[in-house]
C-alpha cells in the first residue's frame, strides 16, 4: 500500500542511565538482533508492477548515529506529549527526499546523550517492512537483548510474505473506498494544508472514555460498541464541526487500521509474523449527517467499518492493490486515526535502564489529517490507569472550537 511507503519516526526519552556505555550496549544488541531480523539490514528496490523486494549487497546494514547535546532533558519542556521541536533528535540525510524508501537504510537510529546524563533514542523504521505490531516485536527483541546481554527473541521472527500474495486471478469483492481518489470539493483539506496547522494533545481519563462508551451504548440498543468506536466517532464529529466543513452534502471518510492477524485463517499467519498485516477500515458520512446526527449514529458507522475487515475483505484488498496499485496518497475528505494504545510501548522499550519517560511520535503536522491515540506514559506506571492521549492537528483558528466540542460532549460531563 502506498500509505506504507514511509518511515515512521518515534522518540524514546530516558533519565540518567548511570552507565557511560549506552551506545555500546545498544549497538551490540542491535547487531545481534539483526541476525534473526536480517531483512532490516537490506535495501528496497522496485520490481514488476511497482512491487518491492528486499535485496542485499555490500555496504548496507542499518544506520546508528551517536550525538551529544549540551542541553538537559528538562530544557526540552514537556516530555509527556509529542513535540515537533524534537525533529533534530531523529536522523535524516541531508537533502533527503520526502517519502523516499528505495535504497535507504531500513532502520535509522540516533542516540543523543544530554548533559544531565539522560539520553534519547530516535527511531525511523521503514513501514514497508513492518506494521505497528511488527515494529514493537522488533523493538522488544532489541531491548530484551540489551537488557539481558544475550540474544532474546520471543516470538521467533517470521517473514512468510508469500501468504499475502494476490490470488490468480485476482478477485475484488468490495469497492474499497478507502483507496478511491476523490476530488476534494470541500473546505476540509484546504483549511489544513494552506496554512500550517498546530498539533494539539488532550489527556482523556479512563472514566471519561467509559462514560462516553456508556452514553453511546445506551442509545444503540443491542449493538455492542467498543471504547475505540465511541472515541473515534467523537473525535471525528468534533474535528469536522470545528473545521466548519462545507458543503454539507460532501462525503467524508474516516479510516483506521485493523489488525488482520486473527482474521487470516486460510492459511493463517504464524506467530511472530512482523510484516504489514493490517486492513484499512473506512466509515463514510456526509458532512450534514455527521454534524447534525447523534453521536450514536456515527459510532455505529465506525463499528460497522471495523467489523467489515474480515478475511474476505483483506484478500480483496490484496487483489485490489494488485490490479489498481495506488501511486499517491489520497487525502480527499479524510481523517485517519492511528491507535497506538494497543501497544505496550513503555514496557517494550526497557533496554535495561527502566521504562522511557516518553515513547511515541514526534510531529503530526506533516500529515495533518492523521490523529493518534497514545497511551499515557511517564516515569512510573501511570499508563496503567488507562489514560489516553489524543493528538490531532487543527488550524489555529479552530483549536478553541474543537476543545469545546471534544471536552464537553454533553451538558453534564466535561473532560477531566
Amino acid at each position: 500500500m502506498i500509505g506504507a511507503r514511509v518511515f515512521t519516526p518515534t522518540m524514546y526519552f530516558y533519565r540518567d542511565a548511570g552507565k557511560p556505555a549506552v551506545i555500546k550496549v545498544l549497538k551490540e544488541a542491535l547487531a545481534s538482533v539483526l541476525v534473526p531480523y536480517y531483512p532490516f539490514s537490506g535495501r528496497l528496490r522496485e520490481t514488476e508492477n511497482g512491487k518491492l523486494e528486499v535485496f542485499f549487497g555490500p555496504n548496507q546494514g542499518v544506520l546508528l548515529v551517536e550525538a551529544r547535546s549540551e542541553m538537559t532533558l528538562d530544557n526540552l519542556g514537556d516530555l509527556s506529549v509529542p513535540n515537533p521541536a524534537w525533529t533534530n533528535l531523529v536522523y535524516s540525510f541531508p537533502n533527503e527526499e520526502q517519502y523516499k524508501v528505495i535504497d535507504m537504510p531500513l532502520l535509522i537510529a540516533q542516540v543523543t546523550r544530554f548533559r544531565c546524563g539522560g539520553f534519547s533514542l530516535g527511531l525511523r523504521i521503514c513501514h514497508c517492512l513492518c506494521d505497528g505490531v511488527g515494529a514493537m516485536q522488533f523493538l522488544s527483541a532489541w531491548a530484551a537483548t540489551a537488557r539481558l546481554s544475550s540474544l532474546t527473541v520471543n516470538p521467533k521472527p517470521c517473514w512468510d510474505r508469500e501468504i499475502l500474495r494476490p490470488r490468480d486471478p485476482p478477485l475484488v469483492q468490495h469497492p474499497h473506498i478507502e483507496f478511491k481518489r476523490i476530488d476534494d470539493g470541500s473546505s476540509l483539506t484546504r483549511s489544513l494544508w494552506v496554512v500550517k496547522p498546530v498539533q494539539k494533545c488532550y489527556r482523556v481519563s479512563r472514566e471519561y472514555q467509559a462514560h462516553l462508551k456508556r452514553l453511546v451504548q445506551s442509545s444503540v440498543g443491542n449493538f455492542s460498541c467498543t471504547t475505540f468506536d465511541a472515541m473515534a466517532a467523537h473525535v471525528w464529529r468534533s474535528w469536522v464541526k470545528a473545521l466548519d466543513v462545507r458543503p454539507l452534502d460532501y462525503e467524508l471518510r474516516l479510516t483506521f487500521s485493523v489488525n488482520g492477524r486473527s482474521r487470516l485463517t486460510n492459511p493463517p499467519l504464524k506467530q511472530g509474523f512482523y510484516g504489514n498485516a493490517v486492513g484499512v477500515a473506512c466509515a463514510t458520512s456526509t458532512v450534514s449527517s455527521l454534524v447534525n446526527g447523534p453521536l450514536s449514529d456515527t459510532t455505529l458507522l465506525v463499528r460497522k467499518a471495523r467489523l467489515s475487515v474480515s478475511e474476505a475483505y483483506l484478500r480483496s484488498t490484496i487483489d485490489y492493490i494488485q490490479l489498481h496499485r495506488p501511486t499517491r496518497l489520497e487525502f480527499g475528505g479524510k481523517l485517519t486515526i492511528t491507535q497506538w494504545t494497543r501497544f505496550s510501548m513503555y514496557e517494550t522499550a526497557d533496554f535495561g535502564w527502566g521504562r522511557p519517560i516518553y515513547a511515541g511520535p514526534i510531529d503530526l503536522t506533516p500529515t495533518p489529517q492523521v490523529c493518534v491515540f497514545l497511551p499515557q506514559g511517564g516515569d512510573d506506571d501511570s499508563d496503567s490507569d488507562g489514560t489516553m492521549l489524543v493528538c490531532i492537528c487543527l488550524p489555529e483558528a479552530a483549536c478553541h472550537r474543537f476543545t469545546d466540542l471534544f471536552c464537553l460532549f454533553d451538558s453534564d460531563h466535561q473532560l477531566p
